[in-house]
Protein backbone atom coordinates (compact mmCIF):
# COMPACT_ATOMS: atom_id res chain seq x y z
CA UNK A 1 0.00 0.00 0.00
CA UNK A 2 1.16 3.24 -1.12
CA UNK A 3 1.63 5.85 2.15
CA UNK A 4 -1.15 7.85 2.64
CA UNK A 5 -3.82 5.93 0.81
CA UNK A 6 -6.79 6.19 1.46
CA UNK A 7 -9.46 3.18 1.70
CA UNK A 8 -13.05 2.37 3.10
CA UNK A 9 -14.35 1.53 6.26
CA UNK A 10 -13.89 -2.36 6.68
CA UNK A 11 -12.80 -4.10 3.92
CA UNK A 12 -9.82 -5.05 2.17
CA UNK A 13 -11.69 -3.20 -1.68
CA UNK A 14 -12.76 -0.75 0.20
CA UNK A 15 -16.17 -1.08 0.68
CA UNK A 16 -17.02 -2.85 3.78
CA UNK A 17 -16.21 -6.38 2.55
CA UNK A 18 -14.53 -7.89 5.45
CA UNK A 19 -17.53 -7.57 7.72
CA UNK A 20 -20.17 -7.70 5.09
CA UNK A 21 -18.47 -11.31 4.57
CA UNK A 22 -19.21 -12.39 8.12
CA UNK A 23 -22.74 -11.08 7.38
CA UNK A 24 -22.52 -8.16 9.07
CA UNK A 25 -23.37 -4.98 7.33
CA UNK A 26 -22.02 -1.44 9.19
CA UNK A 27 -23.43 0.74 6.30
CA UNK A 28 -26.65 -0.54 6.69
CA UNK A 29 -26.51 -0.82 10.38
CA UNK A 30 -25.23 2.81 10.35
CA UNK A 31 -28.20 4.26 8.30
CA UNK A 32 -30.41 2.57 10.62
CA UNK A 33 -28.89 4.57 13.62
CA UNK A 34 -29.22 7.68 12.21
CA UNK A 35 -32.50 7.29 11.63
CA UNK A 36 -33.10 6.15 15.71
CA UNK A 37 -31.55 9.27 16.25
CA UNK A 38 -33.24 11.75 14.67
CA UNK A 39 -36.68 9.77 16.00
CA UNK A 40 -35.49 9.84 19.30
CA UNK A 41 -34.71 13.96 19.17
CA UNK A 42 -38.05 14.37 18.58
CA UNK A 43 -38.59 13.01 22.43
CA UNK A 44 -36.22 15.22 24.38
CA UNK A 45 -38.78 17.55 25.72
CA UNK A 46 -40.69 14.94 27.22
CA UNK A 47 -38.11 14.82 30.14
CA UNK A 48 -39.09 18.45 30.98
CA UNK A 49 -42.16 17.14 32.80
CA UNK A 50 -40.46 15.22 35.10
CA UNK A 51 -37.63 17.63 36.47
CA UNK A 52 -35.10 16.41 33.81
CA UNK A 53 -33.48 17.78 31.01
CA UNK A 54 -32.00 16.37 27.99
CA UNK A 55 -28.61 16.83 26.65
CA UNK A 56 -29.28 16.73 22.85
CA UNK A 57 -25.19 17.54 22.09
CA UNK A 58 -24.62 13.75 23.42
CA UNK A 59 -26.67 12.06 21.31
CA UNK A 60 -24.49 9.95 18.72
CA UNK A 61 -21.80 9.62 21.57
CA UNK A 62 -21.57 6.50 23.15
CA UNK A 63 -23.77 7.16 26.37
CA UNK A 64 -26.74 9.98 26.51
CA UNK A 65 -26.33 12.41 29.01
CA UNK A 66 -29.25 14.13 30.86
CA UNK A 67 -29.78 16.29 33.72
CA UNK A 68 -31.53 16.15 36.87
CA UNK A 69 -32.04 18.28 40.00
CA UNK A 70 -28.37 20.32 39.15
CA UNK A 71 -26.50 16.59 38.76
CA UNK A 72 -25.25 15.49 35.15
CA UNK A 73 -25.88 11.59 34.82
CA UNK A 74 -25.45 9.18 31.74
CA UNK A 75 -27.72 6.65 30.31
CA UNK A 76 -26.57 3.38 27.58
CA UNK A 77 -26.84 0.32 26.44
CA UNK A 78 -25.04 -2.47 24.74
CA UNK A 79 -24.58 -5.50 24.16
CA UNK A 80 -21.20 -8.12 23.45
CA UNK A 81 -22.55 -9.49 20.07
CA UNK A 82 -21.58 -12.62 19.10
CA UNK A 83 -18.17 -13.80 21.02
CA UNK A 84 -20.26 -15.62 23.57
CA UNK A 85 -20.82 -17.54 20.65
CA UNK A 86 -16.95 -18.01 20.74
CA UNK A 87 -17.21 -19.35 24.47
CA UNK A 88 -19.45 -21.71 24.08
CA UNK A 89 -17.40 -23.40 20.63
CA UNK A 90 -14.33 -23.11 22.20
CA UNK A 91 -15.38 -25.03 25.50
CA UNK A 92 -17.22 -27.66 23.17
CA UNK A 93 -13.84 -27.74 20.96
CA UNK A 94 -11.08 -27.33 23.64
CA UNK A 95 -12.79 -28.13 26.49
CA UNK A 96 -12.05 -24.72 28.63
CA UNK A 97 -14.89 -22.58 30.45
CA UNK A 98 -14.25 -18.60 28.98
CA UNK A 99 -17.99 -17.84 30.60
CA UNK A 100 -16.48 -15.40 33.45
CA UNK A 101 -14.44 -13.66 30.65
CA UNK A 102 -17.17 -12.95 27.95
CA UNK A 103 -19.56 -11.79 31.34
CA UNK A 104 -16.50 -9.69 32.08
CA UNK A 105 -16.59 -8.24 28.47
CA UNK A 106 -20.06 -7.23 28.22
CA UNK A 107 -19.96 -4.86 30.96
CA UNK A 108 -16.40 -3.81 30.28
CA UNK A 109 -18.06 -3.05 26.94
CA UNK A 110 -21.28 -1.32 28.48
CA UNK A 111 -19.41 0.96 31.12
CA UNK A 112 -16.70 1.69 28.78
CA UNK A 113 -19.01 3.26 26.50
CA UNK A 114 -20.47 5.12 29.48
CA UNK A 115 -16.78 6.66 30.84
CA UNK A 116 -16.65 8.53 27.38
CA UNK A 117 -18.86 11.26 28.43
CA UNK A 118 -16.79 11.51 31.60
CA UNK A 119 -19.59 9.20 33.60
CA UNK A 120 -18.49 7.03 36.74
CA UNK A 121 -20.92 3.90 37.16
CA UNK A 122 -23.55 3.35 39.66
CA UNK A 123 -25.55 0.39 38.37
CA UNK A 124 -24.59 -2.55 35.89
CA UNK A 125 -28.22 -4.32 34.60
CA UNK A 126 -27.62 -7.55 32.90
CA UNK A 127 -29.50 -9.21 29.92
CA UNK A 128 -29.08 -12.66 29.66
CA UNK A 129 -31.02 -14.49 26.59
CA UNK A 130 -30.69 -18.09 25.77
CA UNK A 131 -32.85 -19.56 22.72
CA UNK A 132 -33.39 -22.49 25.38
CA UNK A 133 -33.66 -23.42 28.64
CA UNK A 134 -31.35 -26.59 28.73
CA UNK A 135 -28.73 -23.73 28.30
CA UNK A 136 -28.64 -23.16 32.18
CA UNK A 137 -28.21 -27.24 32.45
CA UNK A 138 -24.32 -26.26 31.61
CA UNK A 139 -24.19 -25.28 35.29
CA UNK A 140 -20.41 -24.68 35.02
CA UNK A 141 -21.04 -21.96 32.50
CA UNK A 142 -23.91 -20.15 34.60
CA UNK A 143 -21.52 -20.24 37.63
CA UNK A 144 -18.49 -18.73 35.74
CA UNK A 145 -21.00 -16.22 33.76
CA UNK A 146 -22.25 -15.20 37.10
CA UNK A 147 -18.75 -14.86 38.70
CA UNK A 148 -17.03 -13.10 35.70
CA UNK A 149 -20.14 -10.18 36.31
CA UNK A 150 -19.58 -9.84 39.43
CA UNK A 151 -16.05 -9.49 39.14
CA UNK A 152 -16.58 -6.57 36.46
CA UNK A 153 -19.17 -4.90 38.34
CA UNK A 154 -16.69 -4.44 41.51
CA UNK A 155 -13.28 -3.51 39.41
CA UNK A 156 -16.17 -0.91 37.83
CA UNK A 157 -17.07 0.24 41.15
CA UNK A 158 -20.46 -0.37 39.61
CA UNK A 159 -23.54 -1.80 42.04
CA UNK A 160 -25.54 -4.82 40.02
CA UNK A 161 -28.73 -3.60 40.25
CA UNK A 162 -30.54 -6.68 38.33
CA UNK A 163 -31.72 -7.44 35.11
CA UNK A 164 -33.50 -10.24 32.56
CA UNK A 165 -32.93 -13.61 31.59
CA UNK A 166 -35.77 -14.26 28.81
CA UNK A 167 -35.69 -17.66 26.54
CA UNK A 168 -36.46 -17.08 23.41
CA UNK A 169 -36.49 -19.83 21.05
CA UNK A 170 -36.65 -19.53 17.43
CA UNK A 171 -35.08 -16.14 17.49
CA UNK A 172 -31.60 -16.93 19.70
CA UNK A 173 -30.35 -20.39 19.48
CA UNK A 174 -31.12 -22.96 21.50
CA UNK A 175 -27.03 -23.69 22.36
CA UNK A 176 -26.26 -20.02 22.69
CA UNK A 177 -26.57 -16.85 25.21
CA UNK A 178 -26.93 -13.68 24.21
CA UNK A 179 -25.37 -11.18 26.64
CA UNK A 180 -26.45 -7.58 27.01
CA UNK A 181 -26.87 -5.18 29.22
CA UNK A 182 -27.78 -1.44 30.55
CA UNK A 183 -26.15 1.07 33.15
CA UNK A 184 -26.43 4.59 34.32
CA UNK A 185 -23.70 6.65 35.58
CA UNK A 186 -23.24 9.79 37.42
CA UNK A 187 -20.65 12.89 36.44
CA UNK A 188 -18.64 14.24 39.48
CA UNK A 189 -20.15 17.27 40.55
CA UNK A 190 -19.53 20.32 39.42
CA UNK A 191 -17.91 18.45 35.81
CA UNK A 192 -19.57 18.97 32.30
CA UNK A 193 -20.12 16.07 29.80
CA UNK A 194 -17.11 15.40 27.73
CA UNK A 195 -18.49 16.03 24.92
CA UNK A 196 -15.66 17.12 22.50
CA UNK A 197 -16.83 20.71 22.37
CA UNK A 198 -13.52 21.89 23.81
CA UNK A 199 -11.18 19.73 21.37
CA UNK A 200 -8.94 21.76 19.11
CA UNK A 201 -5.89 22.02 17.21
CA UNK A 202 -2.51 21.06 19.31
CA UNK A 203 -4.79 18.77 22.00
CA UNK A 204 -2.49 15.65 22.58
CA UNK A 205 -3.87 11.89 21.95
CA UNK A 206 -2.82 9.13 24.30
CA UNK A 207 -3.98 5.52 23.76
CA UNK A 208 -4.28 3.19 26.37
CA UNK A 209 -4.02 -0.71 24.50
CA UNK A 210 -6.58 -2.83 24.45
CA UNK A 211 -6.22 -7.17 25.77
CA UNK A 212 -6.95 -8.10 22.58
CA UNK A 213 -10.36 -8.98 19.98
CA UNK A 214 -12.41 -6.80 22.94
CA UNK A 215 -16.36 -6.78 22.37
CA UNK A 216 -16.38 -6.48 18.63
CA UNK A 217 -14.57 -8.28 15.51
CA UNK A 218 -15.95 -11.18 16.83
CA UNK A 219 -18.27 -12.21 14.12
CA UNK A 220 -15.22 -11.92 11.55
CA UNK A 221 -12.83 -14.42 14.14
CA UNK A 222 -15.34 -16.60 14.27
CA UNK A 223 -15.21 -17.30 10.43
CA UNK A 224 -11.71 -17.48 10.61
CA UNK A 225 -11.55 -20.05 13.07
CA UNK A 226 -13.59 -21.97 10.84
CA UNK A 227 -11.11 -21.65 7.98
CA UNK A 228 -8.10 -21.97 9.74
CA UNK A 229 -6.87 -26.37 9.84
CA UNK A 230 -6.70 -26.81 13.39
CA UNK A 231 -9.74 -24.06 13.95
CA UNK A 232 -9.82 -22.84 18.02
CA UNK A 233 -6.85 -25.15 18.47
CA UNK A 234 -4.39 -23.19 15.91
CA UNK A 235 -1.18 -22.77 18.18
CA UNK A 236 -0.40 -18.70 18.11
CA UNK A 237 3.81 -17.90 18.58
CA UNK A 238 3.14 -17.42 22.55
CA UNK A 239 2.29 -21.25 22.43
CA UNK A 240 -1.63 -20.12 23.56
CA UNK A 241 -4.74 -21.43 21.13
CA UNK A 242 -6.18 -19.40 18.84
CA UNK A 243 -9.25 -19.70 20.90
CA UNK A 244 -8.20 -18.76 24.18
CA UNK A 245 -6.47 -15.74 23.16
CA UNK A 246 -9.77 -15.11 21.16
CA UNK A 247 -11.15 -14.48 24.86
CA UNK A 248 -8.85 -12.77 26.63
CA UNK A 249 -11.43 -10.47 28.75
CA UNK A 250 -11.75 -6.77 27.51
CA UNK A 251 -10.07 -3.75 30.35
CA UNK A 252 -11.57 -1.71 32.03
CA UNK A 253 -11.58 2.18 31.76
CA UNK A 254 -13.66 3.52 34.57
CA UNK A 255 -10.65 3.62 37.13
CA UNK A 256 -8.72 5.65 34.70
CA UNK A 257 -11.36 8.04 33.66
CA UNK A 258 -12.18 8.15 37.54
CA UNK A 259 -8.26 9.16 38.11
CA UNK A 260 -8.57 11.80 35.22
CA UNK A 261 -11.33 13.09 36.96
CA UNK A 262 -9.52 12.88 40.29
CA UNK A 263 -7.01 15.22 38.93
CA UNK A 264 -8.37 17.84 37.39
CA UNK A 265 -6.77 16.90 34.16
CA UNK A 266 -7.78 18.83 31.02
CA UNK A 267 -9.64 16.17 28.85
CA UNK A 268 -11.47 17.00 25.53
CA UNK A 269 -12.85 14.00 24.71
CA UNK A 270 -12.36 10.15 25.21
CA UNK A 271 -13.08 7.61 22.62
CA UNK A 272 -13.81 3.75 23.22
CA UNK A 273 -11.96 1.94 20.28
CA UNK A 274 -14.31 -0.60 18.98
CA UNK A 275 -16.70 -0.89 15.56
CA UNK A 276 -14.87 0.60 13.15
CA UNK A 277 -11.49 0.52 14.83
CA UNK A 278 -9.22 3.19 14.65
CA UNK A 279 -12.06 5.30 12.63
CA UNK A 280 -13.57 5.92 15.72
CA UNK A 281 -10.55 8.45 16.53
CA UNK A 282 -12.22 11.06 14.26
CA UNK A 283 -15.94 10.38 15.92
CA UNK A 284 -16.02 14.08 16.88
CA UNK A 285 -17.95 16.14 14.30
CA UNK A 286 -15.39 19.01 13.87
CA UNK A 287 -13.18 19.42 11.09
CA UNK A 288 -9.63 18.29 12.74
CA UNK A 289 -6.76 16.45 11.30
CA UNK A 290 -5.81 13.28 14.15
CA UNK A 291 -2.40 12.31 13.15
CA UNK A 292 -0.88 9.26 15.21
CA UNK A 293 2.92 9.04 15.35
CA UNK A 294 2.96 6.04 17.42
CA UNK A 295 1.02 2.72 18.12
CA UNK A 296 0.56 0.46 20.75
CA UNK A 297 1.93 -3.23 20.45
CA UNK A 298 -0.67 -5.48 18.29
CA UNK A 299 -1.77 -8.15 20.59
CA UNK A 300 -0.37 -11.63 18.80
CA UNK A 301 -3.88 -12.59 17.83
CA UNK A 302 -4.92 -10.12 15.51
CA UNK A 303 -1.71 -11.54 13.07
CA UNK A 304 -3.37 -14.95 12.87
CA UNK A 305 -6.77 -12.56 12.07
CA UNK A 306 -5.53 -9.97 9.57
CA UNK A 307 -3.37 -12.57 8.13
CA UNK A 308 -6.26 -15.25 6.70
CA UNK A 309 -8.68 -12.52 6.16
CA UNK A 310 -6.40 -10.88 3.58
CA UNK A 311 -6.78 -7.42 5.35
CA UNK A 312 -4.21 -4.78 4.34
CA UNK A 313 -3.64 -2.38 6.59
CA UNK A 314 -6.42 -0.05 6.23
CA UNK A 315 -8.51 -2.50 6.59
CA UNK A 316 -7.40 -4.37 9.50
CA UNK A 317 -6.88 -0.76 11.98
CA UNK A 318 -10.86 0.01 10.58
CA UNK A 319 -12.01 -3.47 11.35
CA UNK A 320 -9.81 -4.37 15.26
CA UNK A 321 -8.52 -2.34 17.54
CA UNK A 322 -5.46 -3.91 16.64
CA UNK A 323 -4.62 -3.02 20.40
CA UNK A 324 -5.96 0.26 20.92
CA UNK A 325 -8.67 0.41 23.61
CA UNK A 326 -9.35 3.61 24.40
CA UNK A 327 -7.84 7.19 23.22
CA UNK A 328 -8.03 10.33 25.69
CA UNK A 329 -7.59 13.58 23.97
CA UNK A 330 -6.05 16.36 26.10
CA UNK A 331 -5.19 19.81 25.95
CA UNK A 332 -1.37 20.02 24.64
CA UNK A 333 1.12 20.04 27.18
CA UNK A 334 -0.84 17.38 29.59
CA UNK A 335 -0.29 14.02 27.36
CA UNK A 336 2.60 13.16 30.17
CA UNK A 337 0.26 13.77 33.02
CA UNK A 338 -2.46 12.06 31.05
CA UNK A 339 -0.48 8.78 30.57
CA UNK A 340 1.12 8.96 33.82
CA UNK A 341 -2.55 8.45 35.27
CA UNK A 342 -3.74 5.52 33.38
CA UNK A 343 -0.40 3.96 34.66
CA UNK A 344 -1.80 4.87 38.32
CA UNK A 345 -4.70 2.56 37.48
CA UNK A 346 -2.89 0.11 35.76
CA UNK A 347 -2.23 0.57 32.08
CA UNK A 348 0.66 1.12 29.85
CA UNK A 349 -0.26 4.02 27.86
CA UNK A 350 1.26 5.42 24.86
CA UNK A 351 1.62 9.26 24.14
CA UNK A 352 0.35 8.43 20.77
CA UNK A 353 -0.59 11.41 18.65
CA UNK A 354 -1.83 15.31 17.89
CA UNK A 355 -4.56 17.02 16.84
CA UNK A 356 -4.03 19.20 14.01
CA UNK A 357 -6.25 22.08 12.05
CA UNK A 358 -7.31 20.35 9.19
CA UNK A 359 -9.94 18.35 7.14
CA UNK A 360 -11.75 15.60 8.94
CA UNK A 361 -9.44 12.35 9.28
CA UNK A 362 -7.11 10.03 10.69
CA UNK A 363 -3.71 9.69 9.55
CA UNK A 364 -1.72 6.59 10.91
CA UNK A 365 1.83 7.35 10.02
CA UNK A 366 3.32 4.09 11.78
CA UNK A 367 1.51 2.03 8.98
CA UNK A 368 0.98 4.42 5.99
CA UNK A 369 -3.15 4.96 5.82
CA UNK A 370 -4.94 7.77 6.01
CA UNK A 371 -9.09 7.59 6.69
CA UNK A 372 -11.27 10.12 5.33
CA UNK A 373 -14.32 11.69 7.32
CA UNK A 374 -16.90 10.33 4.77
CA UNK A 375 -15.68 7.05 5.78
CA UNK A 376 -16.74 6.99 9.65
CA UNK A 377 -20.82 7.30 8.63
CA UNK A 378 -22.35 7.49 12.41
CA UNK A 379 -22.47 10.79 13.36
CA UNK A 380 -24.06 13.07 16.38
CA UNK A 381 -26.31 14.98 13.95
CA UNK A 382 -27.16 11.96 11.83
Amino acid sequence: MRDGESTGAAGQHGDGSAYRLAGVDYTTLDAGKRLALSRALDTSSFMSARGGTAVDASRGEPAFVFELDGRSFAFVVEGLGTKSVIARQVAEVLGVNRFADVAYDTVAAIVNDLCCVGALPLVVNAYFATGSGDWYRQQDWHAELLDGWHRACADAGATWGGGESPTLPDLVAASDIELAGSAIGALPLGARPILGDELGPGDEIVIVPSSGLHANGASLARRVAGRVPDGYATLLPSGRTFGEALLDPSRLYARLVERLSEERLPVTYLSHITGHGLLKLMRPMKELTYEIHTLPEVPEVFDLLVNDAQLRPAAAYSTFNMGCGFAVYCRAGYGESVAAAARHAGHDPVLAGVVRRGPRRVVLSPVGVTYESGELRLSPDG
